[in-house]
């Protein structure tokens, strides 16, 4: 819950520094005092979106921060998953906004971002406006106030895997159906395309090699020339290489008897006669083989002819990419083929998993069906006690096709009267009945949630008197067990039932308009609670009825 706030240069606010105490807190002060200041700055700390102008005129940064005790609420997952350092008993939620429009966000001195701010505030602090009575006309407010009372996070969890399952494989239907329109349209072009590559008998590599091939047919002539030459340099009688050498060996062998170094000379000689002589055997036998092929030759400038205008066609490069392209069809081909049999496999399987989704709704369905009798035997017991006496209230639960959140849409039903039919609340009501509404709503989900702080902005709009005395009262009974409940208030009724009292105070000084609060003891707090229920003069009279509030507060 809310320990601690500093706020420091936010609008009209120098600077701020204020405790606040746990059970039910009020807090008042006249219409532009700044409660509404306030309220904005602890609404950054939920994330809201920042504004420079919020900055007070003349400063270059503001800082709200906000102290927390979180000792009584399970928070520690939050913190390991974010890997933030978790102190229970004082959690800091600090943002920072300069004049030049940055804004920063930290949870214990850690940088995060804002939507991680968003994600832990949300959790810590609920803040309720007026414009928050606009919620009852929307269907997943009310859907989400039913699972809310029924706990059925378990189920609606197992429902959500089974609504994603079913989507995927409705949308995979759905994108096979889109991509066999597609092909069946382009199905005889697509089969005359697979049919031209598929016949260039393409394998990648080919290409090289024909290109090879041809250049050496093209120039047969001269290859062969040129191994005919070296052939008879090599191998002809008498002059040629070969022969010379043979005859170098025997002239050297008939003197190394009498001069031994010629030997060596021989041997060397030898290795490489031996060596000439089987390169001269392959010349020899290239001569043999080497022949122009004219018709080959044309054969293989036929395909290489082919395939250039196949990669001009297709707007390709390579073998590889033509490769590539006639798999791709001949995948498509296969899918039209068998495209009966695919379809039928899906659909199966949409059906399939649609029956297992509207299983689990079910399920869900059952859960909420009983947690809405729970809501209007205790919204009845709620409203009767604050001046609704035949109040009916109904939880209406209708089918609708599946969706993200289940298979329900809820809608609350009022009627103040006996002889009026139930009819929507929000478009019946008046503003006082919404607001009795809205807080016994609150106070219902605040006994299932564990939400630490709980924060109303002149909920009581509409409602004066001993109706106003009992909604403090719930107020009061929403504070304990280790919540925090601070209501902003115009109505003394209200003000009197606070176990603390803070007041917003606006004082005009030398450097400007100025905003501030303090917490309100003994005949402080007397003399507030007297202005409100008789204005600036406050009587004898005033001052008195104050303190037969203020001492009814304390023996409730």
């Amino acid at each position: 819950m809310l320990r601690h706030l500093y706020i420091k240069n936010f609008t009209l606010i120098d600077q701020l520094d204020i405790d606040f105490h746990t059970g039910f807190s009020v807090i008042t002060g006249e219409t532009g005092a700044g409660k509404s200041i306030i309220l904005g700055a602890i609404g950054l700390l939920l994330g809201n979106r920042a504004d420079s102008k919020q900055i007070k005129r003349g400063e270059k940064k503001c800082t709200i921060e906000a102290h927390f005790d979180l000792s009584h609420y399970n928070f520690e997952s939050f913190f390991i998953s974010h890997d933030i350092d978790f102190d229970p008993e004082d959690t800091i939620i600090r943002r920072e906004l300069t004049a030049a429009g940055k804004s920063r966000a930290f949870i214990n001195d850690t940088p995060v971002s804002l939507q991680d701010m968003r994600t832990l505030g949300e959790q810590l602090i609920d803040i309720h406006s007026q414009h928050q009575n606009l919620l009852l006309q929307k269907d997943d407010f009310q859907l989400n106030v039913v699972d809310i009372i029924a706990q059925d996070g378990k189920v609606r969890n197992d429902y959500k895997i089974s609504y994603q399952l079913y989507k995927t494989a409705e949308q995979r239907l759905e994108d096979l159906k889109s991509q066999l329109a597609r092909s069946q349209e382009n199905e005889e072009f697509m089969r005359f395309q697979f049919g031209e590559l598929d016949g260039a008998n393409l394998v990648e590599g080919k290409q090289e090699m024909l290109e090879q091939e041809s250049e050496t047919l093209s120039h047969s002539e001269e290859i062969k020339s040129a191994f005919y030459e070296t052939d008879r340099l090599l191998s002809s009688d008498d002059v040629g290489i070969i022969y010379q050498l043979g005859q170098s060996i025997d002239y050297l062998s008939s003197v190394s008897n009498v001069y031994p170094k010629a030997q060596e000379i021989v041997q060397r000689i030898s290795s490489a006669h031996i060596e000439l002589k089987d390169i001269a055997a392959d010349i020899s036998n290239e001569v043999e083989n080497i022949d122009f092929d004219p018709s080959r030759l044309d054969d293989i400038n036929q395909q290489l002819d082919q395939l250039n205008t196949l990669e001009q066609k297709f707007h390709v490069s390579t073998e590889k990419e033509l490769i590539e392209i006639r798999d791709s069809l001949a995948s498509q081909l296969k899918s039209i083929d068998n495209s009966d049999e695919e379809l039928e496999s899906l659909e199966q399987d949409v059906k399939e998993k649609q029956i297992a989704c509207e299983q689990q709704a079910k399920k869900l369905t059952a859960l909420r069906q009983k947690a809405a009798k729970a809501i209007e035997k205790e919204m009845a017991e709620r409203l009767v006690p604050l001046g609704i006496p035949n109040v009916r209230f109904e939880v209406s639960l209708s089918a609708k096709p599946l969706s993200a959140d289940g298979a329900d849409k809820a809608q609350f039903l009022f009627s103040a009267n006996t002889s009026t039919a139930l009819e929507p609340v929000a478009q019946v009501a008046s503003g006082g009945e919404i607001a009795r509404v809205m807080l016994s709503l609150k106070a219902m989900i605040s006994g299932a949630v564990q939400l630490p702080t709980i924060i109303f902005d002149e909920i009581d709009t509409g409602v004066s008197g001993k109706i106003a005395q009992k909604m403090a009262l719930i107020m009061q009974e929403m504070g304990n067990h280790n919540r925090q409940v601070i209501s902003i208030t115009h109505l003394p009724q209200i003000a009197a039932l606070g176990s603390s009292h803070y007041k917003v105070e606006k004082k005009e000084t030398s450097e400007g308009t100025n905003s501030n609060m303090r917490e309100l003891t003994g005949e402080e707090r007397v003399t507030e609670i007297a202005q409100m229920l008789s204005g600036a003069d406050v009587s004898d009279a005033a001052l008195q009825n104050a303190r037969e509030l203020l001492n009814l507060g304390v023996k409730k």
